[in-house]
């Protein structure tokens, strides 16, 4: 551990609630350091944002860029490419362990999001990067005019859907559901398609090829046992939700799905330890909610270490 530097404030993370939370703390006087794999997040990975306050429409990479842009602004420490890997209790004091480096820090904000779930059936890994992607916003162009698969039934899998649609041959989309769950305009907008084709109640159950992605068995969920089709395609995108960046630490509390659990102030059960934005219990993950968390939690911070 450098024991020559203690920081005010280590924030571990620099998506929206991250960058929100150093802005916020740089411009309270509080000398502090952010800690993370990049800058942007989540929102490195989102295609169009129609829903952020003050942008009629801005793609993720834009805003990500946007973010980075405002912490030049106020000269902000940033060590990418380095995700905290453990964060340690020790008494006064907070120990902040990256993937090459350790910290001290009077008080710590994690702001470390949440990653892709994966489907977890054979095929999957085997295939990453050879027709298997988590991100249409990334891989998309790869696919043109190709067929596809798109696994899930929420935004995330009609927002993939929906960037797919002027760039694929066509495209499968696999819901476990009965129904989506996605927003309405979202569906409509993708279902009006006439190269799109819902499959409700089913889930990809294997993903076959050579060298790459050839096609993938569905397996129905409506009840009628041994229900399999192969359906040809090229690539599948798994869009069924994420996981918490939580593992870090065993002494944070959590909830059952590994979320953080805050107070209405951003406080955790450690003392001087906040969290913000996807990786909590905070309900609605969007990215202005999660900006809006940061700054609370860099304001709760800020009080803290006055108080203490």
């Amino acid at each position: 551990m450098n024991k020559e530097k203690i920081y005010d404030l280590v924030i571990a993370g620099a998506g929206p609630a991250g960058i929100s939370a150093a802005i916020y703390g740089v411009r309270k006087g509080l000398d502090l350091l952010v800690v993370t794999e990049d800058i942007g997040g989540q929102t490195n990975w989102t295609g169009d944002v129609e829903n952020y306050t003050g942008f009629m429409m801005i793609t993720g990479a834009e805003l990500a860029d946007k973010f980075a842009e405002h912490t030049k602004k106020y000269g902000i420490p940033i060590k990418e490419q380095e995700p905290l890997v453990e964060l340690k209790n020790e008494g006064r004091l907070l120990a902040v362990k990256t993937t090459d480096g350790a910290y001290t820090a009077r008080s710590v904000i994690v702001a470390t999001g949440k990653t892709y779930k994966k489907l977890g059936v054979p095929g999957e890994e085997e295939f990453q990067r050879r027709g298997v992607a988590y991100c249409a916003t990334c891989d998309a162009p790869f696919f043109a005019g190709k067929t596809v698969a798109v696994a899930g039934g929420g935004n995330s899998a009609f927002e993939y859907a929906q960037q797919l649609l002027g760039i694929t041959r066509k495209t499968y989309i696999i819901n476990l559901g009965k129904e989506p769950t996605a927003d309405q305009i979202l569906q409509e907008r993708v279902l009006g398609a006439d190269n799109v084709e819902l499959m409700n109640s089913s889930m990809i159950a294997e993903i076959t090829g050579d060298r790459f992605v050839q096609g993938i068995k569905v397996r129905s969920q409506d009840g009628v046992p041994g229900s399999e089709r192969y359906l040809s395609v090229e690539g599948v995108f798994v869009a069924i939700g994420l996981t918490p960046n939580s593992s870090f630490s065993s002494e944070l509390q959590k909830n059952e799905n590994g979320e953080i659990l805050v107070d209405n102030c951003n406080r955790t059960n450690i003392p001087g330890v906040f969290a913000a934005g996807d990786v909590t219990d905070v309900p609605h993950k969007q990215i202005i909610v999660a900006a809006g968390e940061g700054a609370k939690a860099a304001l709760s911070a800020y009080l803290y270490l006055v108080r203490n």
